[in-house]
């Protein structure tokens, strides 16, 4: 029995190390691409691509590979490529252009704080992350004046400085994950894979960083416009046009966690966030019809056997009716065939009444 659970465990561990590597390629495809982000083709792949590593993620979570008390040194090497899936999905998910931008600029966030707060968990960084900003309604009583910016020029100078030497250490790192990538490519060697890996995760928690700033202050950007929106007078013709537009599902992020306790504790760093669970998820899929429901599945022969005879019958007598009316060829060739025969036997012709 444990031998059996054994096999399953590694089955399920090599369909998630290929489906990761099947996402991570078509990934990185993405990223060398020459066409509009926006065309079809590339909206198709983008949208491809995140179906596969949301699918990682759910089985990262089914099989239990992240606890919240371990560090990067206790995970298999097999299984540290696994931290860059929420990564990934918020890179792509900020390429999608066919949603509202803030929905789209809310569950990427939702990702990376997701991917920098579990890179901190396990000890491969120790940056900060960032808290959310807080709403402006919040933040400021009502009727009052928004305080002046003062420019600090030393400040300013030392953040400049802290920039230039980000970019120069993460093109280091981007020239050695080059490197050890053109190794890997000639020799099958696990610590060089481990760093590669890691090397990669590094870099991405600088992008990560540097996309949290971009969307606070594009949330910002987006506040705006759609105050502006609002304080602008639309005439009925349009409100009514813009109310009958059907809206597309909401963007669900879905990270790694496996049941409610681990959603709390974690999740993407703070539990107010519209996160899912495995279970949550094939349970909206059940509502939403896109799964089927276990408890009300019924063959097709109970369907048919469930039907009523009367209704049956009617259906069978309409299509003869009409039949009779439109001429039909068939039906007029076995009605001819009919009558002859009724012309050249009598009733009854032919019955001995059990007589030899």
């Amino acid at each position: 029995m444990l031998d059996m659970a054994s096999n399953e465990t590694n089955e399920d561990q090599q369909k998630l190390s290929d489906l990761f590597d099947e996402g991570w390629s078509l990934f990185q495809t993405l990223n060398n691409i020459d066409e509009p982000t926006n065309s079809l083709t590339v909206q198709t792949k983008i949208k491809q691509c995140m179906q596969i590593l949301e699918n990682a993620t759910r089985l990262t979570s089914l099989v239990n590979v992240f606890s919240n008390n371990e560090s990067i040194e206790e995970v298999a090497t097999a299984d540290v490529k696994l931290f860059l899936l929420p990564a990934l999905l918020g890179t792509l998910t900020l390429k999608l252009t066919s949603r509202e931008r803030s929905e789209v600029v809310q569950t990427a966030e939702i990702y990376f704080r997701d991917f920098l707060q579990r890179c901190k968990d396990y000890n491969i960084t120790d940056v900060e992350v960032p808290p959310p900003a807080l709403n402006e309604e919040d933040s400021e009583p009502t009727g009052s004046r928004p305080q002046p910016v003062r420019f600090n020029l030393e400040a300013a100078a030392r953040r400049r400085a802290s920039k230039i030497k980000e970019y120069h250490e993460q093109k280091a790192l981007e020239a050695d994950i080059e490197s050890m990538k053109k190794y890997l490519d000639t020799t099958d060697n696990d610590e060089m894979k481990r760093k590669y890996y890691v090397s990669i995760i590094k870099s991405y928690v600088s992008k990560g960083l540097e996309e949290l700033d971009a969307l606070e202050a594009e949330k910002r950007i987006l506040k705006h416009m759609a105050q502006v929106k609002r304080e602008e007078s639309m005439s009925g013709a349009e409100e009514k046009r813009r109310a009958n537009i059907p809206k597309p599902k909401p963007l669900v992020p879905i990270i790694i966690t496996r049941d409610e306790v681990q959603k709390k504790v974690f999740g993407a760093g703070y539990p107010s966030l519209p996160t899912m669970t495995v279970q949550e998820f094939y349970e909206k899929k059940i509502r939403d019809g896109d799964f089927p429901d276990p408890s009300k599945m019924m063959s097709l022969q109970n369907i048919t056997a469930m039907e009523n005879p009367d209704k049956q019958k009617e259906k069978e007598q309409a299509e003869l009716e009409m039949k009779i009316e439109s001429d039909d060829p068939e039906l007029l060739e076995r009605t001819r065939k009919m009558d002859e025969y009724k012309d050249e036997h009598r009733r009854g012709e032919g019955n001995r009444y059990n007589r030899s």
